[in-house]
């Protein structure tokens, strides 16, 4: 798989990319991913972490060595998480989130890792409200400014960190 995901998002569309290539799926921002969280560390509560959009497992591990309890969703890339991680990742996608698939559910923090900036922009509201829902706390990493979350939408941007041109935004409800 190459490095450059981008041009195949765009080849392929993104459900088929992760159709095609989900199982052998890698970020390559990994050491960005995890110095930001080494950074942000303290911030955070760390006791019940949905790892949403997993991939991998590349925040999972990272989350792990510091003594999280973890779980991991992701509705392409489970293979590869398992092996990574030894856990399981739940095939569920934004859109069923979107739709109240995590209802009655609870966790001290949510980390979107390299995906929501994905969602169409008309469905984003709507994943944002259902995230309020489930936690007080929403970390999102991310290669781009986007996505840009609304007061409105219910998240309030409390601390951002920029290393290597990956960005990693904290909001609270």
């Amino acid at each position: 798989m190459s490095e450059k995901i981008r041009p195949q998002y765009e080849a392929l569309g993104v459900d088929a990319y992760y159709q095609t290539f989900g199982a052998s799926y890698r970020n390559p921002h990994e050491k960005q991913i995890h110095a930001l969280l080494e950074q942000i560390r303290p911030e955070l509560d760390l006791s019940a972490v949905l790892d949403l959009a997993c991939g991998s497992g590349e925040v999972t591990l990272k989350l792990l060595e510091f003594g999280a309890k973890v779980e991991g969703i992701d509705p392409y890339t489970s293979q590869a998480y398992l092996e990574r991680t030894k856990q399981t990742a739940q095939a569920i996608s934004f859109e069923d989130i979107a739709d109240g698939a995590l209802e009655g559910r609870t966790y001290s923090l949510i980390v979107c890792s390299f995906a929501m900036h994905l969602v169409p922009i008309s469905r984003l509201a709507l994943l944002c409200y259902a995230l309020t829902q489930i936690s007080s706390s929403l970390l999102i990493l991310t290669p781009h400014k986007r996505p840009i979350l609304k007061p409105e939408w219910g998240w309030r941007l409390e601390q951002e960190l920029f290393f290597e041109r990956v960005r990693a935004r904290l909001y609270q409800t």
